[in-house]
């Protein structure tokens, strides 16, 4: 079951990551992190099943279209909100969810769709514990990713422009850091990470318009939990979100797990409302 949570978690963390970064550049929640990744899932099958191209082909070819959706995002309707107040930036980001979800079905049909696993098949057995190869890729991958990005986030030129303009974007264009460059860049990656979170969860369920549901809910959570003042507080809280959530419906309840989950969580960010990671800020006069 601890395998099995931190496969989940690691979706959960993809998509989280993803939307941590845009929340500290663009100053925006971005709600439609899951359906951007839903959408892509879809362009992933179409490629396999229309264009005859295999499974890591279709999978490279939806980053790809992920990444363009992204900057087209930004482009052309982030960059001309940048004036406007958080709060209105959010509900863009609802009407985003509502244009994806509405034109996805008109693209593609609405029959849901399978999509194959990496490694179709093996796994390796513990006891009466079976881990799936395509279970240990999804994991491996992930933590790469992560610490790429972590990596180039703390050590890298490109990452300090990313966390000068997540700490104030208006002194960064002031010291002469690409500003509009590296919010595109972050929203391209953010969409290319929620898109791998679909692409790692489809095989396991299917490819519909609600698939990622739950895993932008429990992203949003993990975001708080983990505190936004970090990168990585949301990345921790997505695995602890994940793991606990199998033991949980494991051992006490799978038809009260999640609701249990949720309410320790509640109980933990009313006693720590900044997060596990995040700190409290006080602003000077």
């Amino acid at each position: 079951m601890i395998f099995s949570g931190i496969e989940t978690g690691s979706f959960y963390a993809l998509a989280a990551l993803g939307i941590i970064i845009i929340f500290r550049t663009s100053i925006t929640t971005n709600f439609a992190q899951g359906v951007i990744g839903m959408f892509n899932a879809f362009m992933a099958t179409e490629f396999y099943y229309r264009f005859g191209y295999s499974t890591v082909e279709s999978i490279i070819l939806a980053i790809v279209t992920s990444i363009i959706m992204g900057i087209l995002i930004d482009i052309l309707i982030i960059r001309h909100a940048r004036k406007v107040n958080p709060v209105s930036k959010q509900i863009i980001t609802l009407g985003l969810i509502m244009i994806i979800m509405g034109i996805t079905p008109m693209i593609f049909g609405t029959t849901n769709r399978d999509l194959k696993r990496i490694i179709p098949s093996g796994q390796i057995d513990f006891g009466s514990l079976h881990i799936s190869y395509n279970s240990i890729l999804n994991i491996i991958l992930v933590f790469i990713i992560m610490f790429v990005l972590f990596i180039v986030l703390q050590y890298t030129k490109w990452g300090l422009a990313v966390r000068v303009t997540a700490s104030n974007e208006y002194t960064a264009r002031l010291m002469g850091v690409p500003t509009k460059m590296v919010t595109m860049i972050i929203w391209a990656l953010a969409a290319s990470l929620s898109t791998l979170a679909s692409i790692m969860l489809a095989p396991s369920n299917s490819v519909e318009v609600n698939m990622m549901g739950g895993v932008q809910v429990n992203a949003l959570i993990a975001c708080v939990l983990g505190g936004f003042q970090t990168f990585y507080g949301p990345v921790i809280a997505a695995y602890i979100i994940g793991i606990s959530s199998n033991l949980i419906v494991f051992y006490i309840s799978d038809t009260w797990g999640e609701p249990i989950l949720y309410i320790f969580i509640l109980i933990f960010i009313l006693i720590k409302p900044n997060g596990l990671i995040g700190k409290k800020l006080v602003k000077k006069v």
